[in-house]
């Protein structure tokens, strides 16, 4: 991971992230869900890509606050607009967290698109890493009782499903667009039973 940390960003503020994803009771959105997700974002965009530092941050800060509250995202921005100042960067990295609330980047948003689609990429994941995110989900919401977090689960899956692609890139939706539509699917299928 640290390889794709910008050289120009200093160490310590690395490694507070590092930390931040090491946090107690954090189920999937950890240390391996960041390095997934950095990953997938290093794959779909291109090294001399003028926003690559900028959606690289993103990737660092997107859920460096959470706690399954409705405002993670929000507060992942802030701390990335504390971070990195009011500056172009800090705003572009802050508006890119941002889109990770709802994943629906403009058409024009290369940017927005290339996060998006890497932090959904696990929905397209093998049978084993899908399992181990939905189990890894459930216990970061230990404390909603099942059939109120089935019926939650459920409605953010639907809303996903509903959207024409749940991939933005070309790329992603010729890789995972299938895999994810049919794993979230019998996801659904499991959870209304």
């Amino acid at each position: 991971m640290t390889a794709l940390w910008p050289a120009h960003l200093p160490d310590d503020l690395r490694a507070r992230l590092e930390a931040a994803y090491d946090a107690p009771g954090r189920g999937y959105h950890d240390r391996q869900h960041l390095a997934e997700v950095l990953g997938h974002v290093d794959d779909l965009m291109a090294p001399d890509d003028p926003a690559r530092d900028a959606v690289l941050l993103a990737a660092w800060f997107h859920d460096a606050e959470y706690d399954g509250r409705p405002d993670d995202e929000e507060r992942s921005a802030r701390l990335a607009l504390d971070a990195l100042g009011d500056t172009d960067l800090g705003r572009e990295v802050a508006r890119l967290v941002r889109l990770t609330a709802d994943h629906r980047p403009a058409d024009d948003d290369h940017a927005g698109q290339v996060l998006c689609d890497a932090d959904l990429a696990i929905l397209a994941a093998d049978a084993d890493r899908y399992a181990s995110y939905t189990a890894g989900v459930r216990a970061e919401y230990a404390h909603v009782p099942d059939e109120q977090f089935a019926a939650g689960r459920a409605a953010v899956l639907r809303d996903l499903l509903a959207k024409p692609t749940l991939f933005h890139t070309p790329a992603a939706r010729e890789r995972w667009e299938d895999a994810a539509r049919s794993n979230v699917s019998a996801e659904v299928r499991r959870l209304e039973r």
